[in-house]
């Protein structure tokens, strides 16, 4: 099925990304740690903590893709997938197609 291959192409991607903020993330964790100055005092505290910030904030939502992807993939196993959670209706192919792991239809989302 052409949706299973996307999802598992869209949820390879997604790890990749969220590997590549991890690493990111633990890196400015790390310089952090090696340095003695604070976000607090330092001038350059607000950047870091900003970057600290943006870098969480960005592994969250793709870690959330990545559940998202796999739900979507549940449906394509169980013979859900493009059928809307509410209304039972199919969901548009141009929706699928801009947001493959859509769980409704544009009329309920």
């Amino acid at each position: 099925m052409a949706a299973r291959e996307e999802l598992v192409r869209l949820r390879a991607g997604t790890e990749a990304e969220a590997a590549t903020l991890a690493a990111s993330l633990e890196a400015l964790f790390s310089a952090s740690r090696d340095s003695n100055a604070d976000d607090e005092h330092d001038p350059e505290g607000a950047t870091i903590g900003f970057e600290r910030a943006q870098l969480i904030s960005l592994l969250a939502a793709a870690r959330e893709r990545i559940a998202e992807v796999d739900e979507a993939l549940g449906r394509v196993e169980a013979g859900t997938y493009g059928v809307c959670e509410r209304c039972a209706e199919p969901i548009a192919a141009e929706r699928l197609a801009a947001r493959p792991f859509a769980r409704f239809c544009i009329g309920c989302a």
